[in-house]
């Protein structure tokens, strides 16, 4: 069994802790191989990501940690291409493609910041019909289908963040769960890959990973690949709960 994590941040973008310090905690968890990921520049809200102008450093840095590693743990420069994000990824070696976002009434609304700003999105934007906002997020995620240079879809359905229990929908609901086979289908048709995030889990906001088990289950059926992520901002967090899903 290979054991990677492709899905961490640094404090080149809203981590805690320097690349050396995550591939240094991925070795201490027996990890074969460790991406580093940062989130890509987003001129509408730089509270989180990397710097355009940082760009060169961390190809650099991250360059420097694989020869440093080397026989020891593969490491890989990645990116957290954020959709609405028009920096190119050519320097890297991979790029996640996740939607953080939803335009809507003439601004950008962060979808993982908070429940409150998400149940204000969806009074504003859809009339408070959680069902039409999940529809416009899906259709936003499929996007990346289209996209060459995006192969990983990350955290498929952060759209439930703070739906822990059914807080603020019905995941089972026929809407909800037609909206994301549609995407699953038209991703899994494009070749993209799937991770099991389990991100939110560390965060103790959620007892499941992303996706949640029907929606696993459906893109299991699509025969798309699967890839594990921590999305971890903190070493402490690397390949958290790796251990529940033994088949990858």
């Amino acid at each position: 069994m290979i054991r990677r994590d492709l899905h961490t941040h640094t404090t080149y973008s809203d981590g805690t802790a320097s690349p050396a310090e995550m591939v240094e905690a991925a070795l201490g968890k027996g990890l074969a191989e460790i991406g580093i990921s940062d989130h890509s520049y987003t001129s509408f809200d730089e509270s989180y990501c990397m710097r355009r102008e940082a760009v060169p450093a961390y190809v650099r840095e991250i360059a420097a940690l694989k020869a440093a590693y080397a026989g020891r743990i593969t490491v890989r420069c990645g990116v957290e291409q954020d959709l609405y994000s028009d920096q190119s990824t050519a320097p890297f070696d991979y790029a996640i493609g996740s939607v953080h976002y939803l335009y809507a009434c003439g601004r950008y609304w962060p979808l993982d910041e908070s429940a409150e700003i998400l149940q204000d999105l969806c009074c504003t934007a859809f009339g408070g019909d959680f069902y039409a906002l999940a529809e416009a997020y899906f259709a936003e995620v499929a996007r990346f289908a289209s996209r060459a240079d995006v192969s990983i879809v990350g955290h498929f359905d952060l759209i439930a963040k703070f739906n822990e229990g059914g807080a603020l929908f019905d995941e089972t609901h026929p809407r909800y769960l037609a909206a994301a086979e549609r995407s699953v289908d038209l991703l899994a048709a494009a070749g993209k890959t799937f991770e099991i995030n389990t991100g939110a889990m560390a965060r103790g906001l959620r007892t499941v990973p992303y996706p949640n088990a029907p929606l696993l289950a459906y893109i299991r059926r699509t025969g798309a690949p699967l890839v594990l992520s921590s999305d971890a901002h903190t070493p402490a967090f690397i390949a958290f709960a790796f251990d529940r899903f033994p088949d990858l």
